[in-house]
């Protein structure tokens, strides 16, 4: 009666509901993507760094920061995942 649903999203509970359904079924793959991101994101501040513009250099660095805490946040859920799976 309550059999297993091999096709169903593991169970979301606390802090990871934030994550939409969508992402958190591939959520390794994101959270790569996220991180790649925040790399690119890095560099072209970076970049603007060097090219003293500072305003935009610190709202690209500050974005590479956001995305890059995404990416290692949603690999760390990923990991406890699958340790508790």
């Amino acid at each position: 009666m309550n059999a297993h649903n091999d096709t169903a999203t593991p169970l979301r509970t606390g802090v990871r509901r934030l994550i939409p359904p969508w992402e958190f079924r591939n959520l390794r793959a994101w959270a790569r993507l996220h991180i790649g991101a925040g790399l690119a994101k890095t560099i072209a501040g970076l970049v603007l760094l060097n090219l003293h513009a500072y305003g935009w250099a610190a709202l690209f660095l500050v974005a590479g920061m956001v995305a890059y805490t995404l990416g290692y946040w949603e690999i760390s859920i990923a990991r406890s995942a699958t340790a508790h799976a």
